[in-house]
């Protein structure tokens, strides 16, 4: 069994943490949102109150946690503190990775937040990989099939949980 950080997902993410529940794996769910916790808990996941574009409220989200996955290509709000989310706030959390259980970072690479965003978050966690051998999956399946986007969004979880 693994624990997996989900940040960000929307309703997307409730069939995601079904899916990895149903295969035994923890899923603890990011929410800036307090009324979002109920939903969260009955798809199986523990929320955790925190905020992406404040990497600090993530920092003890990470514990004993193997995957994290970095769900943001459907962030919405300012565009400037959206592209961080792919950029500087991506940065600061995979530093945050090393010398931690973190196995692996799976990236969503897709959405609408824009192809310059999201070849940032790319070009960041290839980074992280060059640089701290952190191993990565590009999640580049678009959420309007959200059947395709949970089967994805696991497959890259299992990718880099290796074989079993």
């Amino acid at each position: 069994m693994a624990r997996v950080l989900l940040v960000g997902a929307g309703c997307a993410g409730l069939g995601l943490i079904r899916e990895l529940g149903a295969e035994g794996h923890a899923v603890r769910a990011v929410t800036r949102r307090p009324e979002r916790r109920p939903e969260l808990e009955e798809a199986g996941a523990e929320c955790w109150s925190g905020d992406p574009d404040r990497i600090g409220t993530l920092r003890y989200a990470l514990d004993n946690v193997t995957v994290l996955c970095w769900f943001l290509g459907a962030a919405t709000g300012d565009p400037v503190a959206v592209r961080a989310l792919h950029g500087s706030r991506l940065e600061m959390m995979l530093l945050r990775t090393v010398d931690t259980t973190v196995r692996g970072v799976a990236y969503e690479a897709a959405g609408p937040v824009g192809a310059d965003a999201l070849r940032s978050g790319s070009d960041e966690v290839r980074r992280a990989h060059g640089t701290h051998g952190i191993p990565y999956r590009l999640m580049e399946t678009d959420r309007t099939d959200q059947t395709a986007w949970v089967a994805a969004a696991a497959a890259a979880v299992r990718g880099l949980l290796g074989p079993r």
